[in-house]
């Protein structure tokens, strides 16, 4: 800076248009000065400015940084990170649908299934309306509660879907490492970690129903840690209550229930992507797992075992105009107990075998706007001992399966609407066909679904 005031000196005294006619007097040589060091503090005020800008800038540019590489941790492991500053984001979910059915009859002919998993009511009906509160507590947990607003035997209730809080970045733990706490739809399979609002179709197909009772969420704990490799892998694991199905009539005193998983994903090029997971869920039933509005009752160890596989693919790069989504999963259940159905008064039987379904689908959004969607569900029922015969237990040898078509219009990412027919097989000689019509709408702040 002091050479460029010099050669500034110098450049005004050599080319300033001084006339050789006239003399140069002290005023001239007091005002050339008085001009200099008005130059000088002019440029002085002016750099300060500038390194203050300049400090300003590269606070932000941190702050960002520093924000990126906890998205980037966050996106890898499948999870949102929410900065709203510790302010809740409250959303309320406004889900109905009309139903129409040609059979009666919507027993799962070789299963006992629990109240959520049944077919529904037919007519106008309030499908599980949503209310929920999250937000960053601090800078090292994030919570969430969501109630749903459900009626039952012709009354409305609330129900706890989920109450959990969640470990953030700020804990320091190791990176990729997140532990989860309370009540959740914990991480089994593809669709038991999303509300059912978020599904591609208006019911879900007929494992969940049977194995999950649609959805487990039970309470407990889950850890999950996203390994540091460039393909996205992470495993996990749990300890829970067991008071949900498959579980059931947990005394409290032990944590009855405890779950595992490991699943990989990539991308494939810039428009395709795919993961595949594989998950264990086992406990023990205490006191009776009740099913079939408590006609059914198992007691004893239950094993169920999933995989899952979900492919996307934009055709043309861009997912938001085009894409083609391919799922599926598949259950395997191992139960060793005793059965008791007390329409049939034929007391506890044993019971040790193995039952099994699975499910695929395929959407396709072929406008912005526009999807349509097939999918295929099967079960395979297991063989009942001599005590059970006649039982709800008793499949007479059939194999439940259902085919379901849908179509959906959604006109912004808080509405849509969807058609939808299903056909279902569920017992020897009954064929159920189904209509459906059904809304989404979204009030409020709602966060992201998972991939």
């Amino acid at each position: 800076m002091r050479k460029f005031y010099t050669g500034m000196s110098f450049f005004l005294m050599t080319f300033l248009p001084i006339s050789s006619a006239q003399a140069v007097t002290d005023a001239d040589i007091e005002a050339l000065r008085n001009e200099i060091k008005s130059m000088k503090q002019s440029y002085e005020g002016r750099i300060t400015e500038l390194e203050a800008k300049l400090e300003v800038f590269e606070a932000e540019k941190a702050k960002a940084e520093d924000m990126k590489v906890k998205k980037e941790s966050s996106i890898a492991s499948g999870r949102k990170i929410y900065d709203n500053e510790f302010n809740p984001s409250i959303s309320v979910i406004l889900n109905g649908k009309y139903s129409s059915f040609s059979s009666k009859d919507s027993e799962i002919s070789g299963f006992a299934v629990g109240e959520e998993g049944e077919r529904g009511n037919e007519g106008f009906a309030v499908d599980e309306s949503e209310l929920n509160f999250s937000a960053n507590i601090d800078d090292k947990f994030y919570g969430s509660v969501t109630a749903a607003i459900v009626r039952e035997e012709g009354e409305d209730k609330v129900e706890l879907e989920e109450a959990y809080v969640q470990t953030l970045a700020g804990l320091s733990l190791p990176n990729g490492l997140t532990a989860k706490a309370g009540r959740a739809f914990w991480t089994f399979g593809y669709l038991n970690e999303h509300h059912s609002h978020a599904d591609d179709f208006a019911d879900r197909p007929l494992p969940n129903r049977v194995f999950l009772n649609k959805s487990y969420n039970d309470d407990g704990l889950e850890v999950s840690y996203v390994l540091p490799t460039d393909l996205y892998a992470e495993i996990g694991g749990g300890l829970f209550r067991g008071d949900d199905i498959p579980f059931g009539g947990s005394d409290g005193e032990d944590l009855d229930a405890w779950s595992a998983y490991a699943r990989i994903g990539g991308d494939i090029g810039d428009n395709m992507s795919w993961r595949l997971g594989g998950y264990v869920l086992s406990g023990e039933s205490d006191e009776g797992r009740s099913t079939n509005e408590d006609a059914v009752i198992f007691i004893g160890d239950t094993d169920l075992y999933a995989g899952d596989l979900r492919f996307t693919w934009a055709p043309t790069g861009n997912q938001r105009n085009q894409e083609i989504t391919l799922q599926g999963e598949y259950f395997w259940r191992d139960e060793d107990g005793t059965y008791e159905d007390l329409d049939t008064g034929t007391g506890a039987v044993t019971f040790d075998d193995k039952s099994d379904g699975w499910y695929a689908q395929v959407v396709y959004k072929f406008l912005q706007q526009w999807r349509v969607g097939l999918r295929y569900s099967e079960l395979e029922s297991p063989d009942v001992p001599a005590g059970l015969v006649g039982s709800v237990l008793d499949s007479g040898g059939h194999d439940s399966k259902a085919t379901a078509i849908m179509a959906d219009w959604t006109n912004s990412e808080f509405s849509r609407l969807r058609l939808q027919y299903n056909h279902e097989e569920l017992s020897d000689n009954q064929n159920d066909d189904q209509i459906m019509v059904q809304y989404i709408m979204s009030l409020g702040a709602h966060g992201a679904h998972k991939y």
